[in-house]
């Protein structure tokens, strides 16, 4: 394939040959800078970004028309880079020992970033003659002598150089940033590259937004392969690291068409604060035009050393101090006595030099690019120094291109002493002898020098790199009115697994409109007590703060999920920690607890007290009717119903869970039959003295007694299978009440809990219908009138009693139960007994039996 495609361009080249020769066409020169040696090595450098000059040839390739190139921006910092190549042959031709007393040259051409210019002034290196004559030697004195060539600054110049210098095997060293698919883009002998992990680039740039928590970045790329790569790459990795792209934005070259909606990218702009550029001075020239002037941005931007954003600064005063910027830049080491060579350099020192004069007169504001406009002839010294030059227009600083095109000087220079040493034989140091080689010559020794072979990247410079130093960069004005790039950190990368990033947050300013750090999110973070839910179409960078549910806290920000708390215990008002819960019950302390308790203490008392009351009177008539001892036991019970509500007050224990239920179903059993036994006898009592009735007072009194007995067995066998089966026993509700773990009683078996109330609500409604049945009998002292009333409220009670004790919970629910026992209990005693008291107290004389049947 090779072959096939070094034939075809053989061809194209001899056409040429058939209609040109050397010095047959009158036309306009692109001089070059020659200096002549006994090696000379080419050099293609961009001193400019210009439209360049259309050129229209005729059929017979006689005519030429001409329309003058446009100049975008003169690059006078890309003048170092020819002056670093010059400097590195001036020393090597003063060291004899490194090539044998034989001198170098060069031979120098600004091909501007025109890959037809650059394919052009490639042509012009063979053929010795600026316009070239293809595929002839018009000087053979320059051309013989051509061993290497040091070119160009980009992808795109280094293939077309590469495309006519591989024809004839010519090594070509590029400076450009090294692209792995440079070695791809070249069918023949691909250029040696310098390399430069990217993935260090990707990572340093990672690591910044790291440690500055910027996570909502839009990108600048320029609109080639390159910038394809970078965009894929650097989105990967962003996206690995919990990042995300606001935007991603590709700026056409110069070239094309300029296809940026300037409306749609300003209003990227204010999407996010930070924004990452990538590409080279040329490439992104076109966004630069475009937001030059618009100081009102306030982004930060976030570039490499390739794009130096300070050379446009002269569209308008102070135009970078709007942007707050950081800038990774190569580290390389300075070159010894460099920085003195710059400042000795001037137009007078070096006559020959075709592009001094030019740069000399922007750097200086001579009339040699402004005729018309009148220049003080002091701007315009010969003898100035270039170190007094602004920071914009001059660095006197190393930059990493003038240190590669140094050592691509020093990579060829030692390749040619290997080469000669082969052919001088002892210390003959005999000129026949060290003639030029054959550039093709010099492949082997460049490559395992320190030129490196990699098939799929092109050749390589200085393979084997074991750490990947960036330094960090702050464009700032200084205190002294001058501007520098200002060191603020450093990125050191070996591997994913060990690198480092160092940075002086103090030194770093942010530009006009920030004084502090920036912040540059998508969505603001969320505190604490808040969790992150996603918005539907965005990235994840983009989310919506949402407080924790309940039970759950969030302890840290941007918490995707919310951390329940244990269940003993709850979360603060904040959700953001979790407290130990209260324990809690109704204890005698409570004010609850302590009026329950009072209200059941005095109503025990005040039934002790109708009891005594009653042992008092008990020959009294209305004391005997109606079997006093019924009356006895049913006071003692209803007491015994007081006190029972006081073992639902305070802290739950296996006993006293059992007490509960099971005192409180039998002592209400016994006061429930007892009722339903004296509901019996006001019926029997009044049939009994009836004449001819057969019916005996001793077994009314029986049967009564029988009923008591009977009615309470019953419950106690109830109490005896729940105990048997599933007894109450202490519980925790830490569910119910927020912040508090609530001690109670688990009844265990609802359905023995229920059965107990059941059996009660059965008495209680027998005792009332029979109660109600005698109504009617004389009234002169009447007692199923007082029952029908007592249990009439009585069953009231309790039916309200299960809605309420099923819809609360807690200490809540524990009263409920008291103040039901209070309250049915209260009943009875009240019904039944005070209207006996008021008989008794007040109205005792006039109740005998005779009175008592009227």
């Amino acid at each position: 394939m090779k072959l096939l495609i070094a034939f075809s361009l053989l061809m194209v080249l001899t056409v040429f040959q058939e209609h040109i020769s050397c010095f047959s066409l009158n036309l306009p020169a692109s001089p070059g800078y020659y200096q002549d040696g006994d090696f000379v090595i080419g050099g293609l450098f961009s001193l400019r970004a210009s439209a360049g000059n259309i050129r229209i040839r005729r059929f017979d390739y006689t005519d030429i028309n001409y329309i003058p190139e446009y100049v975008h921006v003169y690059l006078t910092k890309h003048y170092q880079h020819i002056l670093a190549m010059v400097f590195a042959i001036k020393n090597i031709n003063k060291n004899p020992n490194i090539l044998f007393n034989v001198s170098l040259g060069f031979y120098l051409f600004n091909v501007d970033f025109l890959e037809m210019k650059a394919m052009e002034s490639s042509m012009s290196l063979l053929s010795g003659e600026s316009p070239p004559v293809p595929n002839y030697s018009c000087r053979p004195e320059k051309t013989d002598k051509m061993v290497a060539v040091i070119g160009g600054i980009s992808t795109g110049i280094s293939t077309q150089i590469s495309r006519v210098l591989s024809l004839y095997n010519i090594p070509q060293i590029s400076y450009a940033p090294f692209d792995q698919s440079l070695g791809t883009r070249v069918q023949l002998q691909s250029p040696y590259q310098f390399p430069v992990h990217t993935t260090a680039l990707y990572q340093g740039i990672i690591q910044l937004l790291l440690y500055f928590s910027w996570v909502w970045v839009g990108l600048v790329i320029s609109d080639d392969m390159k910038g394809e790569l970078f965009l894929r790459d650097i989105t990967e990795e962003m996206k690995n690291h919990g990042l995300c792209v606001a935007f991603a934005q590709k700026v056409p070259d110069i070239p094309t068409k300029d296809t940026v909606n300037k409306k749609l990218l300003f209003e990227r702009f204010t999407l996010t604060c930070v924004i990452v550029a990538f590409g080279d001075s040329y490439s992104l020239l076109r966004f630069v035009n475009n937001i030059i002037g618009y100081t009102f941005f306030r982004n930060v931007w976030i570039t490499t050393s390739d794009w130096d954003l300070t050379m446009f600064t002269y569209y308008r005063n102070n135009t970078l101090l709007t942007f707050g910027g950081l800038s990774f830049s190569l580290h390389v080491d300075d070159i010894l006595e460099f920085k003195d060579f710059l400042e000795s350099v001037q137009p007078r020192k070096y006559p020959h030099d075709i592009f001094i004069q030019e740069v000399w007169s922007i750097l200086f504001k001579c009339p040699y690019l402004y005729p018309h406009r009148f220049v003080e002839r002091s701007q315009c010294e010969q003898n100035g120094s270039l170190s007094t030059r602004p920071f914009h227009d001059w660095d006197m600083n190393t930059s990493h291109y003038s240190y590669k095109v140094h050592a691509a000087v020093h990579a060829i220079a030692q390749a040619l002493h290997e080469e000669l040493s082969l052919r001088v034989e002892g210390d003959s140091h005999d000129k026949s002898v060290l003639q030029a080689p054959l550039p093709w010559k010099l492949h082997p020794f460049l490559q395992k020098g320190q030129l490196g072979r990699n098939t799929n990247a092109g050749n390589v410079v200085n393979k084997e790199v074991s750490a990947t130093k960036l330094d960090i960069l702050n464009y700032q004005s200084l205190p002294s009115g001058t501007e520098a790039q200002v060191k603020v950190g450093e990125f050191v990368f070996e591997s994913h697994s060990v690198q480092h990033l160092s940075l002086n947050d103090k030194l770093i300013n942010w530009g006009k409109y920030h004084k502090e750090t920036p912040v540059s999110v998508c969505s603001h973070s969320c505190p604490l007590g808040f969790w992150k839910t996603l918005v539907e179409g965005k990235p994840f960078c983009c989310f919506d703060c949402v407080p924790c549910p309940d039970g759950e806290i969030a302890n840290e920000t941007d918490m995707d999920h919310c951390i329940k708390c244990p269940e003993d215990k709850y979360p603060n008002k904040q959700r953001n920690q979790c407290l130990p819960k209260i324990k809690a019950f109704l204890s005698h302390e409570d004010t609850l607890g302590a009026v329950l308790a009072s209200v059941a203490i005095s109503l025990s008392a005040f039934s002790a007290m109708i009891l005594g009351l009653f042992i008092h009177y008990r020959d009294t008539p209305i004391v005997r009717a109606n079997n006093r001892n019924l009356s006895y036991l049913l006071l003692v019970s209803l007491m015994l119903c007081f006190f029972c509500s006081l073992i639902f007050i305070g802290q739950p224990s296996t006993v006293t869970c059992v007490l509960r239920q099971v005192m409180f179903g039998v002592v209400f059993s016994v006061a429930v039959s007892a009722i339903l036994a004296k509901t019996f006898i006001v019926v029997v009592a009044f049939k009994a003295i009836k004449p001819g009735s057969t019916l005996q007072m001793w077994m009314v009194t029986r049967l009564s007694n029988a009923i008591v007995c009977c009615g309470s067995l019953i419950q106690v066998c109830i109490c005896a299978v729940w105990l048997g089966t599933y007894p109450p026993f202490p519980d925790v509700d830490m569910q119910s009440e927020f912040g508090q773990i609530i001690l109670l009683c688990n009844e265990g078996s609802i359905l023995a809990f229920y059965c107990v109330l059941g059996y009660l609500g059965f008495l209680a409604s027998l005792s009332l219908f029979i109660a109600f049945l005698a109504r009617r009998l004389p009234d002169s002292f009447n007692e199923a009138k007082t029952i029908t009333f007592s249990m009439l409220f009585f069953c009231s009670v309790w039916i309200s009693f299960v809605p309420a004790y099923l819809s609360s919970k807690g200490k809540t629910m524990v009263a409920v139960e008291i103040l039901s026992i209070l309250a049915s209990s209260s009943t009875l005693l009240g019904c039944i007994f005070l209207p006996k008291c008021y008989v008794i107290l007040l109205r005792s004389g006039g109740h005998s039996r005779k009175n008592l049947f009227k």
